[in-house]
């Protein structure tokens, strides 16, 4: 099984990283294939609105001048996608915002492609406004058919300065039990898959 963890700080070595960096963890250790995924230095443009995604049908964007279709492809993949951001104004950063819209819209586009994959958010915040960056992206892992987990609290690390969120026990100790609880309903949903097909809208 593969999970795909994507960052949606334009900061590189920030606490979106680590808070990522740490859900990963278990999911190595129980033989899960990880990859870690920077959206820094990438260019991700947003929505267009052409819909032309619904007439092409190939699970890609019909935008090709940016690295979303790159991006697309893994999580296409993915059985576990985790997605993290830092807070901008209450809110997840723009990238991931570009992100979301034209990954969900390419979903529903293509049959709800995104129906049965395991979704996690992750947010870093400096002191408030995480809950709602969260929600947001956890609408559209709703909204797309996704199954997403609980851990023991909101998936939610406080730190500013690069590094801080490391101080953060609570926040690291979340990160190891989300890892273990993605493991926990990957391998307990891979059975069913073929009588549950993803793609298939009901």
């Amino acid at each position: 099984m593969y999970a795909l963890a994507i960052n949606g700080s334009p900061r590189k070595g920030g606490n979106t990283e680590i808070l990522l960096t740490h859900a990963l963890a278990p999911l190595a250790r129980a033989g899960w294939e990880t990859e870690l995924l920077g959206l820094s230095g990438k260019s991700i443009h947003g929505c267009i609105a052409c819909y032309k995604c619904f007439e092409n049908k190939d699970m890609r964007c019909a935008v090709k001048n940016d690295a979303l279709n790159d991006v697309l492809e893994k999580i296409m993949r993915a059985d576990a996608l985790i997605l993290g951001t830092p807070t901008y104004f209450t809110d997840v950063s723009a990238e991931m915002k570009a992100l979301l819209d034209r990954t969900g819209l390419v979903s529903i586009a293509n049959g709800a492609a995104l129906r049965g994959k395991i979704g996690a958010a992750v947010v870093a915040v400096r002191r408030g406004g995480a809950t709602h960056a969260f929600d947001t992206i956890n609408h559209m892992f709703l909204m797309s058919q996704m199954i997403v987990p609980g851990s023991i609290y909101w998936n939610i690390g406080y730190g500013r300065d690069k590094g801080e969120v490391n101080g953060d026990a609570e926040a690291l100790a979340n990160m190891e039990h989300l890892g273990r609880a993605v493991d926990w309903l990957g391998k307990a949903i891979a059975p069913h898959r073929e009588a549950y097909p993803l793609g298939v809208r009901p």
